[in-house]
């Protein structure tokens, strides 16, 4: 026995039973192992130019000859970054490992040696043979040979996959299907499959079974993926055709990228500015050294203790270079780096433990899985979404109908006014009938009165809903019935008639078998006539009881009202005045109608029905014209409405994001009528829109076309206004050329299918398409393949400096994860794939909201004050020895002593401003949700720019400047109140390093907004330890015992015993703080923010919310929307009239007909959540 699998057909890969030569099923999802790990993580994080820049600097400090610091003060911080860096990271790939690790050593039975044997996952190879229990995942990309349904029928879920909880049908070839269960004959297989490379197309496969001299072709339809799950099929058999890293599933997966924000990239930038500034002023003062050496030095050098004295001042002004190099290093201290690790980490944990973003229903916390990416979270310009699974539960439930006429489905009170359904309106007690289903809910009691009165019209109705459909029923042994659908939509409307009274008991190849109201009613099915895309309907054709023939259809109401008979016109009218008012609350609707037929017109009509299935030529063109033929004349019943069950908060999500100006994109590979159903039922479309585009070329000069005229409507609409309004254009420079961009006045969107946008994304019209896309306010993506999802998000992260952020729940959705900047993954039961692949993780897709605008926003809003303020002191700090070098030679001598320089950033100075980064907020988290544009400043990088920095970098060096002299003046030629000098070298260091401490000190309580016990236990805790210490090292004990390092002996107690000392610290703080203290108060004043004006609100404890109103109700008349929407393939009319999903279970002697159960096709049916359909209306700017 062996399999073979080859790359192409000229050079096939032929490969034995044990499958060398090709991957084994082991799967990675990890970075490192034991040996790579050092190597690969210190190559990343010698990336950051920062750590590379202390790398340097500890090699000059090696260096006697210039360097005035020891090389611990260096080292120390930089083996303490790396080392909490690594960790951090060891720990991400150790659960990495772990996950990779459960998932390879889950079992499978593997056909070895003539027997079943268990074996590990990750030992299956390419041309194993597996037998899969129901239930039981999929281990690897399996051709199925046999299974335990008929004809070779296997279901299956691929929530893994794609996020959809319908099951899908596969059927193995029936030569192999032939195989059964038995052990031996499988044993004996030694078929070859020559097929497809490796690739990550989920829906297409290709090859060839070459077995017994045959060729047997195989496609999809053949092939169980990893990821899947089996589903109502007791067992099946399956050949391992791809393995491991091989498989569809893993080659959607991708490599784990390495993802840096925004933030750290300006770092970067601004680490190169400082080194050049610092190269500077490195040059100046060894330029000054120079001219100093060569004119004073030089009488006095002999004198200097140096081994060699240095002649030449030119040689010492260089060394001098190295000397400042080093000495000025500080102005961007390895700290800096060691407290953004520890902050990133704080905004993890405080994400991990958000109990408003815990799912308690599937027990499911928000998890950050990458803790490097939170402050980018406050950046998010760009949305882009999946939609199945995602957005929506992929729950449909019965909502409202028109019968005759009439509308069914609201409340009215005792003055006939319209009441809104809530928790205490009362159900229809459909008690009456034992097979309702009891999770089903009506609360219009006049249905249920005209079904008892047996108004006709309505028996009809349900008779039809009945009857018209694809589902299959499955009766338990305890009397439950269960129905097994192929779209969501269909299984809403055959429950709602099942409730009530009109029960589909079962089906056979030739018949349908109805409870109706309490009667067993079996009819003969003669035709079934099934949907496809372009019919946008289905028909069956029946015989009764009474030997009647009917046709009955339902459809969309577009193509049914054209095939009404014309005594419908007015009914018609009427009907679609109710899907007017359906549509415009979000429904899905369908029109459903019938006719009566005679037997000789029907028999005509078969005839000619057979001659086209039996074509060779145009088959498809032949059986259009014969549905269209017997389709029509039709006589109209009513309409039905679906809601499409959203996730709960959906809505108010999307509302709440798109008032932050994040703009949502939804990527599906559902049709487009899905996509814009969905789109109407979170009002991401609206009918007040100007206009929605819909793109559908199938070439390249049609989407051209179609993309012209886009622009011509948005540009003429444009400028077509001149009333007073302001039009802003702006050219946008590109990676490769620009794209012009209008900001036009009203909301337009844009639907467009994947074969056009395959051709919109190629290099000629990638331009026009993003001009358009970028100049709507929703944009829908349909029918797009994984790969089609990466190039969209990459193709606006090329074109638009803007951050992205992907969510999905599938592995379909790996790739846009992973390209975009943020990747978002929703857990919970459509699967992990997605999550394993995301940075960040949640159950439900209304914690988004949560996620960006509180956490995301404050955790830039802190990162970027914590940058402001330690760059400001680390410039202040720094500089201070710039100035000291003109008054001391230019000799790189300290202003400081040394304890204080490599205590400063790691004692006196870290925890007040770690504080600040890690619990700071400028309002509320209420508040931030409320005020969505508060959330505005993160998208347009406000907080901390180039600008910023510098206007930081500035400040910082005016406070060094007061700090060095203003001492100095006031030192110069004085004494101090016991007539001692105080104007000495080391009164000088302590008057300046006490100035700073509680200069920076009081600059951290005008930053922080919001005060903890941790504030200020760590502020005014470090003022107080940089006093003992500073007594400490400047005691006669420590100079007793470490007289070479401790020289500053007494100082301190001399020095701040001194009341004209204080005076001076005094006044250096309050010329240092007072410029930016005045310049608040004025920006406050009289240029406010919107962040200064609720922060003003909260101080005066008013509880102002942003105004709450219900969105009103929008009705429509040309947005309904077929719930057929759902069904994303053609339907099973050919499954159900061949028979091949029917299992026989006993014969009826009496009648002499085979009772058939239906099998397969289970989908679990989940709680119901009620949707508000109330949004906040966001405050404007003005409005505060």
């Amino acid at each position: 026995f062996f399999c073979s699998k080859m790359a192409t057909l000229p050079r096939p890969r032929i490969v034995l039973q044990e499958g060398e030569g090709l991957p084994d099923n082991r799967i990675k999802t990890s970075k490192y192992n034991i040996l790579t790990f050092l190597p690969i993580n210190l190559f990343e994080q010698f990336q950051r130019v920062a750590n590379a820049y202390f790398l340097f600097l500890l090699i000059l400090q090696l260096i006697p000859e210039i360097s005035s610091l020891s090389w611990f003060t260096t080292i120390v911080p930089l083996a303490l970054v790396l080392t909490i860096t690594a960790v951090k990271d060891a720990t991400d790939d150790y659960f990495r490992h772990k996950t990779d690790n459960q998932v390879n050593n889950r079992q499978s039975e593997v056909l070895k040696d003539g027997k079943l044997q268990n074996e590990k996952w990750m030992n299956v190879r390419a041309g194993d043979i597996i037998k899969l229990q129901n239930n039981q995942f999929v281990a690897a990309d399996l051709l199925l040979l046999s299974g335990s349904e008929p004809h070779g029928l296997s279901y299956i879920e691929t929530a893994e996959l794609d996020g959809e909880t319908n099951l899908k049908v596969r059927q193995a070839l029936p030569v192999t299907s032939e195989l059964g269960a038995d052990i031996r004959r499988l044993a004996e297989f030694d078929g070859e499959v020559v097929c497809e490379t490796p690739n990550n197309k989920l829906d297409k496969f290709i090859g060839v079974l070459l077995w017994k001299d045959n060729k047997y072709s195989l496609n999809n339809e053949q092939m169980l993926l990893r990821g899947c799950v089996l589903r109502n099929t007791d067992w099946c058999f399956g050949m391992v055709i791809f393995a491991g890293p091989d498989t569809k599933l893993m080659q959607n997966s991708g490599r784990t990228k390495f993802k840096r924000t925004s933030i750290d990239r300006l770092m970067n930038t601004l680490v190169l500015w400082i080194f050049g500034f610092l190269v500077c002023m490195g040059i100046i003062l060894a330029i000054g050294n120079s001219i100093w050496e060569h004119q004073v030095g030089a009488r006095f050098r002999m004198y200097l203790y140096w081994k060699e004295v240095v002649n030449s001042s030119v040689f010492s002004g260089f060394l001098t270079f190295w000397s400042y190099i080093i000495i000025l290093n500080t102005v961007v201290p390895i700290s800096l780096y060691v407290s953004v690790e520890v902050i990133r980490l704080g905004h993890s944990y405080f994400i991990n433990w958000d109990r408003k973003m815990y799912y308690a229903k599937n027990d499911t916390p928000a998890e950050v899985r990458t803790t490097t990416l939170n402050e980018e979270l406050g950046q998010i310009e760009y949305v882009f979404s999946d939609k199945t699974g995602t957005l929506t539960q992929n729950i449909m439930t019965f909502n409202k109908c028109s019968i005759n006429g009439k509308t069914y489905g609201d409340v009215y009170d005792e003055l006939g006014r319209k009441t809104e359904i809530n928790e205490k309106t009362v159900p229809v007690d459909f008690s009456f009938n034992p097979l309702a289903d009891s999770k089903f809910q009506f609360y219009d009691h006049s249905l249920i009165e005209s079904i008892q009165l047996r108004d006709r019209t309505v028996h009809e109705f349900f008779r039809l809903l009945s009857l018209c459909h694809t589902v299959m029923p499955e009766e338990k042994n305890s009397g439950e019935l269960i129905y097994q659908v192929q779209s969501p939509d269909e299984g809403a409307l055959v429950t709602a008639a099942r409730n009530f009274g009109f029960i589909f008991k079962s089906r056979t190849p030739e018949t349908i078998t109805v409870e109706e109201m309490g009667q067993l009613v079996t009819y003969q099915l003669l035709a079934f006539l099934d949907f496809n895309n372009i019919r946008k309907r289905m028909s069956v054709i029946v015989r009764n009881p009474y030997g009647q023939i009917k046709l009955y259809c339902k459809g969309a109401d577009t193509m049914l009202f054209e095939r009404l008979h014309s005594s419908n016109e007015e009914l018609a009218s009427l009907t679609s005045d109710h899907l007017g008012e359906f549509a415009g609350e979000g429904l899905r609707t369908l029109v459903l109608a019938y006719k009566n037929l005679t037997e000789e017109y029907f028999k005509e009509w078969f005839k000619i029905l057979q001659e086209a299935k039996t074509s060779v030529d145009s088959r498809d063109e032949q059986l259009a014209t014969a549905y269209e033929e017997i389709e029509r004349d039709m006589m109209l019943l009513g309409a039905t409405a679906i809601e499409d069950k959203l996730q709960e908060g959906v809505t108010e999500t999307i509302a709440s994001l798109s008032l932050a100006n994040i703009k949502i994109w939804v990527l599906t590979g559902d049709k487009p009528e899905t996509a814009m159903n969905i789109g109407y039922s979170c009002r991401m479309l609206t009918d007040a829109m100007n206009e929605i585009f819909i793109m559908s070329g199938h070439t390249v000069m049609e989407v051209r076309e179609e993309l012209r005229k886009a622009k011509e409507r948005l540009f003429g609409q444009s400028e077509g206004f001149s009333n007073g309004h302001v039009f802003r254009k702006k050219k946008e420079k590109l990676n490769q050329g620009s794209v012009f961009q209008v900001t036009v006045t009203g909301d337009y969107a844009l639907v467009i299918n994947g074969h056009s946008l395959a051709h919109a994304l190629e290099a000629d019209l990638e331009k026009e398409f993003l001009e358009v896309a970028f100049m709507c306010k929703t944009v829908l993506c349909c029918r797009v393949t994984p790969l089609q999802k990466s190039q969209v998000v990459e193709l606006v992260r090329k074109y638009r400096k803007a951050v992205t952020l992907a969510i999905g729940d599938g592995a379909n959705d790996i790739n846009m994860i992973k390209s975009a900047h943020i990747g978002v993954g929703i857990s919970g039961q459509e699967g992990m794939q997605a999550v394993l692949a995301s940075d960040y993780s949640f159950a439900q897709f209304r914690y988004l909201q949560r996620l960006l605008l509180v956490h995301g926003r404050w955790s830039y809003f802190r990162m970027c004050k914590f940058l402001c303020y330690f760059f400001y002191k680390n410039f202040a700090f720094t500089l201070v020895h710039f100035w000291f070098g003109f008054f001391c030679g230019f000799s790189a001598q300290t202003v400081y002593d040394q304890w204080f320089i490599t205590l400063f950033n790691i004692v006196y100075t870290s925890l007040p401003v770690l504080a600040m980064g890690l619990f700071d907020q400028d309002v509320s988290e209420q508040n931030s949700m409320d005020y969505s544009k508060l959330y505005e400043p993160g998208q347009l990088n406000l907080l901390f720019n180039k600008r910023k920095f510098f206007i930081c970098i500035a400040y910082g060096i005016y406070t060094s400047f007061a700090l060095f002299f203003i001492p100095y003046g006031a030192f110069y030629n004085i004494a101090g109140e016991d007539g001692k000098p105080i104007a000495d070298y080391q009164s000088f260091a302590v008057t300046m390093a006490t100035s700073l401490i509680i200069v920076v000190s009081v600059q951290i309580v005008l930053d922080t907004n919001y005060w903890t016990a941790i504030n200020h236990f760590f502020i005014w805790g470090s003022v107080a330890v940089y006093f003992a210490i500073l007594f400490a090292m400047h005691s006669d004990e420590f100079f007793d015992i470490f007289p070479s390092h401790f020289s500053f002996v007494g100082n301190a107690r001399h020095s701040l015993g001194q009341i004209s000392v204080w005076l001076v610290i005094l006044l250096t703080t309050v010329v240092s703080v007072t410029p930016v203290i005045t310049l608040r108060f004025l920006k406050i004043d009289l240029n406010p923010t919107l962040t200064d004006q609720v922060r003003k609100l909260q101080r005066a404890r008013r509880k102002q919310k942003p105004l709450q109103t219900q969105m009103h109700q929008v009705y429509r008349t040309s947005s309904r929307r077929s719930a057929y929407a759902f069904s994303h393939q053609e339907g099973f009319g050919e499954l159900i009239t061949s028979g091949r999903n029917m299992r026989v279970r006993n014969l009826h002697p009496t009648s002499g007909q085979y009772m058939i159960a239906p099998v397969g096709l289970k989908t679990g049916i989940r709680k119901q959540l009620n949707l508000s359909w109330c949004i906040f209306v966001q405050l404007s700017y003005e409005a505060v």
